[in-house]
């Protein structure tokens, strides 16, 4: 006999478990379900099933149930999940051959080797024909001793309701009309941590019912399981917990449904099931789904964002030049680069401010994360905050949904402020917030977001003429100003002219699938220019050269390309000032010194790519004949 099977409790104990076990008046079966195998059996179960106890013990469980496999299995699983569980859809061979209508309760019996299953057997049939017999000898007795058969018949209905209660994996457990424990279930027991012994005749809603999952105290008065018996109606709950006796929480869904007696409710009876690991798998997926939102929220804005960004490819930096000047900023941003101090840099009008935030960005070790641009001179007034922190659904009319703002989208990153001097005074006390607290709140919402963004900023305004006349707060400027950073104008750095105009030729070059070359006469009009409008305005009269060119020759235009490159910090000719007056024979002696000093440049060479004539932007033939009318071929050797 296997029942004592691991188990430490004293000899004398082992064998009165033993004697229960062989003289039990319930047919029972020892079972071990991975092994298939019948280990042992009761008399009453042999005598039941009609075979030799011997027998029976070399019996498979699956032979015994022959076609029945499936539900053997269901059966059996549905025991080793929940500890217990009953079925009355499997019908045993008798020794004779006959299908035997029983009823199987199942439970598990732990051991340190195996784990094996007492199935107890109850024989439907003979149970229906006890009623009946109790019946018909009621009727021939005229009643007599009918309380007797009755007594009978309920112990039989209570047998088989805790035959139930054992096996159901649900708990269940009874409350009267005061709120005090009548029954409870082994299941109950086991998700509770309770036994049933501390909760019979007690109030439960005080012991695991008493407060709800956020720590609020749950009045009885409000419970559902007590309204039920106080209004006499089911009551189904979910997303509410449940108080174990270890004091953690367990999440239940469970039903009230009430007790009647003659019509009047006595109680209540409650069924609840712990979805703790569904809530939780839910969570995570919500948790889930709600971060792919916010990140492909985020990834369409980036990538709407970074599609306006202009990546060179020419230089890691994208910075172009070889004069003092623009290497005294890449010194600069070498070394701001790895902190993460703010920069203010300042400079002209397309001097390529956005060059240089974004070298510092590169070499940062934010690199990996975004760069976000932002234009505030092209933000409207009212849209500022929003633009800059977002908002929620609601917050204003026209906002449809929420929208992330640029502090949030350069999270880990870098954020650029373009002229940002532009910023309304009154949203700059806010700005001033976010870089010293870190944190800020959506247009709408009250929640406080926390972010870490690296700020570069840009103007081309004196941001401190903008402090003393009271539209820029001084706090603000020091908060910005920790590294300045000057973006020199062009043509204070003529050296680096035919630099970027080359680079910038060599790109339009491709996109018009032509061969086009920056010729030295070029170079030299292009570096005798002022450039007002900097590097943009560079690149834009080359790509305007580019579509002007005909058979490989650029066609540039500037508003004067034949003066003299002044020297840098030269004053400029004040534009009420009058042209000087020439003769026609001071007309002609001009022409010809700057003749002459065309073709000593080019060291008397007249054609050709470099030739005096691609200087002076004429016709080699015209410059040919114009040499000759000034007597200019007499007077030198020339080069062809």
């Amino acid at each position: 006999m296997d029942l004592a099977l691991g188990s430490t409790a004293p000899p004398q104990d082992v064998e009165w478990r033993a004697a229960a076990f062989e003289f039990a008046i319930e047919p029972t079966l020892l079972l071990d379900p991975h092994a298939d195998q019948i280990v042992d059996a009761n008399p009453a179960a042999c005598t039941l099933l009609g075979y030799d106890r011997a027998l029976l013990r070399q019996t498979k469980v699956s032979t015994l149930h022959s076609g029945q496999l499936p539900a053997l299995i269901v059966f059996t699983q549905a025991v080793l999940d929940k500890g217990a569980y009953w079925t009355n859809a499997l019908t045993p061979r008798h020794a004779t051959g006959q299908s035997l209508r029983l009823e199987y309760a199942g439970s598990l019996v732990p051991g340190e080797e195996r784990t094996l299953v007492l199935l107890t057997l109850s024989d439907l049939d003979a149970r229906r024909r006890r009623y009946v017999d109790a019946a018909a000898e009621d009727h021939m007795r005229g009643g007599i001793a009918t309380w007797q058969r009755v007594e009978r018949v309920f112990q039989d209905i209570e047998r088989e309701n805790q035959l139930i209660l054992r096996a159901a994996g649900e708990g269940i457990y009874g409350v009267n009309a005061e709120g005090k424990t009548t029954f409870v279930n082994p299941a109950a027991e086991r998700m509770l941590g309770w036994g049933a012994e501390e909760l019979v005749g007690k109030e439960i809603h005080p012991i695991v019912h008493h407060t709800h999952h956020d720590g609020r105290h749950y009045p009885d008065h409000d419970c559902p399981i007590y309204a039920a018996f106080r209004d006499g109606a089911v009551h189904q709950v979910e997303g509410e917990v449940f108080w174990r006796k270890d004091g953690t929480p367990v999440w239940v869904e469970y039903t009230s449904t009430p007790i009647r007696d003659r019509g009047v409710v006595v109680g209540a009876v409650i069924v609840f099931r712990d979805v703790s690991q569904r809530r939780e798998a839910d969570e995570k997926l919500h948790a889930a789904l709600a971060e792919v939102d916010r990140l492909r929220e985020r990834l369409e804005l980036e990538n709407a964002y970074l599609q306006e960004e202009i990546r060179i490819e020419t230089n890691p930096r994208g910075i172009i030049g070889q004069s003092e000047a623009i290497q005294k900023t890449l010194r600069q941003v070498k070394l701001v680069a790895p902190t993460s101090a703010a920069v203010m840099i300042t400079g002209e009008s397309g001097t390529g401010k956005e060059l240089i935030a974004r070298a510092i960005h590169e070499a940062s070790s934010r690199r990996d994360r975004p760069l976000i641009r932002v234009n505030c001179a092209a933000i409207p007034r009212e849209l500022f905050e929003s633009e800059f922190f977002g908002h929620i659904r609601g917050a204003f009319t026209g906002a449809m949904r929420d929208r992330i703002g640029r502090f949030e989208l350069a999270d880990g990153g870098t954020l650029f402020l373009d002229e940002i001097g532009e910023i309304p005074l009154e949203l700059q006390g806010k700005l001033l917030r976010v870089l010293q607290e870190g944190n800020f709140e959506r247009v709408g919402e009250e929640r406080t977001r926390a972010v870490d963004v690296r700020l570069i900023a840009a103007t081309n305004r004196d941001l401190k003429q903008e402090v003393q006349r009271g539209r820029f707060r001084e706090d603000l400027y020091f908060r910005l100003n920790v590294f300045p950073v000057e973006s020199v104008p062009l043509r204070e750095r003529r050296e680096d002219i035919p630099l970027l105009a080359q680079h910038f030729l060599t790109r339009e070059s491709a996109a018009l699938k032509s061969d086009l070359r920056l010729s030295e006469g070029d170079a030299r009009r292009l570096s005798r220019y002022d450039w007002p409008g900097n590097v943009r305005e560079l690149q834009n009269v080359i790509e305007r050269a580019a579509i002007l060119a005909q058979n490989g020759r650029l066609r540039i235009d500037l508003p004067d390309a034949s003066g003299v490159p002044p020297s840098p910090g030269s004053a400029r000719v004040k534009a009420d000032s009058r042209p000087m007056v020439m003769t026609s024979a001071e007309m002609r002696a001009h022409e010809r010194a700057n003749i002459l000093a065309a073709l000593e440049a080019c060291s008397g060479k007249v054609f050709g790519p470099g030739g005096a004539a691609e200087m002076l932007d004429i016709k080699p033939t015209t410059l040919a004949s114009r040499i000759k009318a000034l007597g200019i071929a007499n007077a030198r050797g020339l080069a062809g």
